[in-house]
């Protein structure tokens, strides 16, 4: 009985010092502003790349140009995001499933003109990609649920010659998001 209970009790400091983002994860998230299918590979027991492709959307309205419309437009996005508290979490016996934790990542999206989705025709986006530190969260609700949130600042160039501009254009970029899903 002691042996068994000593090597009960290793396993489970093994277990403890092993707390590592999933392998692979597979979901769906919507927000106020778009839906995407997302997929988050391991890269180390502490960085996981997360790959998406969905909508984003914005809406427009203008009394002076007589303007009412929604846009949605595709993305494409990879983010390698570092999980920094999932050992803590898990040490106060917090849920750490799909990848519950606090992280902060480096969000690259590009977003091409090959179609939109809107109530006007002919309305384009113009391409660009953006570079965007963030910090954020995600946490698991039951086995498949999740809601996540993040802020951040970075870089935004917008290729303006593919519309007929003399110059592209870079500056300023902000991302807030705040999203539910549903994991596989």
């Amino acid at each position: 009985v002691t042996v068994f209970a000593v090597i009960f009790l290793i396993a489970m400091k093994v277990t403890a010092q092993n707390t590592s983002v999933e392998r692979s994860i597979f979901g769906i998230q919507t927000g106020i502003l778009g839906i995407w299918v997302h997929n988050e590979v391991r890269l180390s027991n502490t960085i996981a790349l997360r790959s998406e492709i969905g909508f984003d959307g914005g809406y427009r309205y203008s009394d002076f140009y007589d303007l009412n419309y929604y846009v949605l437009a595709p993305v494409i996005t990879a983010e390698p995001r570092w999980y920094y508290n999932l050992e803590k979490r898990n040490k106060k016996g917090k849920n750490t499933t799909k990848n519950s934790g606090n992280f902060i990542g480096l969000k690259i999206s590009f977003h091409p003109d090959w179609f939109t989705i809107s109530n006007e025709d002919d309305i384009k986006i113009t391409p660009q990609i953006s570079f965007i530190p963030k910090w954020g969260i995600k946490r698991t609700i039951g086995n498949h649920f999740t809601y996540e949130a993040g802020i951040g600042i970075g870089y935004q160039y917008i290729f303006y010659k593919s519309e007929g501009y003399s110059e592209n254009e870079g500056g300023l970029a902000a991302d807030l998001h705040a999203r539910i899903g549903y994991t596989f």
